[in-house]
């Protein structure tokens, strides 16, 4: 639950900052919203999840 909370705050963080510096309109930013609640809603949701997941098990292993 956390690691979705914190990767729904991380893109929302970024979709702020594309709209402001990069031009992204809110139209773009909602149709992407859009889309991503339909994609949760298919087949290919749990493999999306599962490679999320392998990514941020891959990203909080490193050590800088």
């Amino acid at each position: 639950m956390i690691l979705s909370f914190s990767g729904v705050v991380f893109l929302g963080v970024i979709v702020t900052l594309l709209s402001r510096k990069c031009g992204l309109k809110l139209a773009h930013a909602m149709v992407c919203a859009l889309f991503g609640f339909y994609l949760a809603s298919t087949a290919i949701a749990p493999s999306i999840h599962a490679g999320s997941q392998s990514l941020a098990g891959l990203l909080g292993g490193l050590k800088f």
